[in-house]
């Protein structure tokens, strides 16, 4: 008996030892996670005023996403023996030069994506990798500056696909007006005197016109987040059936070395293409189409997979 109760007084002395440990350890760990937050915090005010100095800045991050599969005899599914997969990326890069008086920022964004699906049993399917996702986008930006956050500015801006149709149809916007940079990340761009050029061998469908150009482009890094969205819409001053506008975002998060995850997302709206796809692509053209009896539906894509900052 003495020896169990020997045996029972050392377990929840070692028991209550332990959690006296567990609690000291939790409460050493609190100021630390502070301490590191303030760390951070003034190395990121650091990289601001780095970045705030004249001179280049380039930079580029992009996302890899990707899957195949495989089915044998599974017959729970419409086409029991198949493969399929597809496989996509996307880059962002850019190279921005700031002065005392003007800057100059250019960007490029490109997004390509395959996709396949073979049916094993029809040997007359097409099996390879066709076309997903295909956006090709370059711009520059000279700004002349009249403050610390105005400028008057000149933007060329060009648009089109690169793995089939290549610029046709093609978009290049040239115009002129101002330039506001309320904070170090953030360019809006109004030119109220803009002509969007429009290149197409559907010269019925397509017409380039004169209007007025807005772009918001946001960049940012902070630490192991690399963040990118850019709203670029043209509001033609002839007819809305001419307008567009298209918003893409690209997030990466790097998790270790220069290795992560990315997410990219677009939203597209033009009825030009929208008219052009249900007379000439769509799997029920209607030749007899107009911009007023079409559903101009909104354009999306979205990829997820691996990243990498470059």
């Amino acid at each position: 008996m003495k020896k169990l109760l020997f045996t029972l007084s050392a377990f929840f002395v070692l028991a209550t030892s332990l959690a006296q440990t567990e609690e000291e350890l939790k409460a050493q760990i609190a100021p630390k996670k502070d301490s590191i937050a303030a760390i951070q915090g003034r190395v990121n005010a650091l990289q601001a005023q780095l970045d705030a100095l004249p001179g280049w800045k380039i930079g580029a991050f992009g996302t890899i996403g990707g899957n195949f599969s495989n089915f044998d005899n599974w017959y729970a599914q419409g086409i029991p023996n198949n493969s399929s997969g597809n496989i996509g990326f996307t880059v962002n890069a850019y190279a921005n030069l700031q002065e005392e008086k003007f800057f100059w920022r250019n960007a490029a964004t490109v997004n390509l994506a395959w996709v396949k699906l073979d049916d094993k049993d029809d040997p007359t399917d097409d099996d390879s990798f066709r076309q997903a996702t295909d956006v090709f986008n370059i711009s520059s930006l000279y700004g002349r500056k009249l403050s610390e956050k105005f400028a008057i500015s000149t933007l060329a801006e060009y648009r089109t696909t690169l793995l089939s149709n290549f610029n046709d149809p093609g978009y290049l916007d040239l115009g002129i007006g101002a330039t506001w940079t309320p904070i170090t990340d953030l360019v809006v761009v109004i030119h109220p005197l803009n002509y969007n050029f429009v290149f197409s061998s559907e010269d019925t469908i397509f017409e380039s016109s004169l209007g007025a150009k807005i772009v918001a482009d946001y960049t940012k890094k902070i630490g192991a987040v690399n963040f990118k969205s850019n709203l670029s819409l043209f509001q033609s001053y002839e007819s809305g059936d001419l307008s567009n506008w298209t918003w893409t975002n690209s997030f990466g998060y790097t998790l270790w070395k220069m290795i992560g995850v990315g997410f990219d997302f677009g939203l597209r709206n033009n009825k030009q293409e929208t008219l052009n796809y249900v007379i000439n692509n769509a799997p029920t053209p209607d030749p007899n189409a107009t911009f007023d009896t079409i559903d101009n539906k909104l354009q999306t894509y979205w990829t997820l997979g691996l990243s990498y900052k470059f």
